[in-house]
């Protein structure tokens, strides 16, 4: 005959699991946030990363393999993207 004692968690109700929550993104560098912020770099479309695509650096750099961490920390020809101002006559 087999008792509750032999297994003693067969009645007990099931805890729900609890999964560890998603991994939080990497603070972002200096090098990255002042990329996000340049005049000269070019978002990400269909699959292709984000890069920068000033006349100096792009032939350098590329546009598969850029790091911001590389280039962005002491750029010389950052500019800040503005958003153009409207005129009031």
């Amino acid at each position: 005959m087999i008792d509750d004692t032999m297994f003693p968690d067969s009645r007990a109700p099931h805890a729900p699991t609890t999964e560890d929550p998603a991994p939080a993104a990497p603070p972002a560098s200096a090098a990255q946030v002042r990329f996000q912020s340049c005049r000269w770099r070019k978002p990400s479309e269909a699959g292709s990363a984000a890069y920068c695509t000033h006349r100096d650096v792009l032939p350098m750099a590329g546009t598969t393999g850029f790091n911001p961490d590389s280039w962005c920390p002491d750029c010389s020809f950052y500019k800040l993207r503005r958003v153009p101002r409207r005129n009031d006559y």
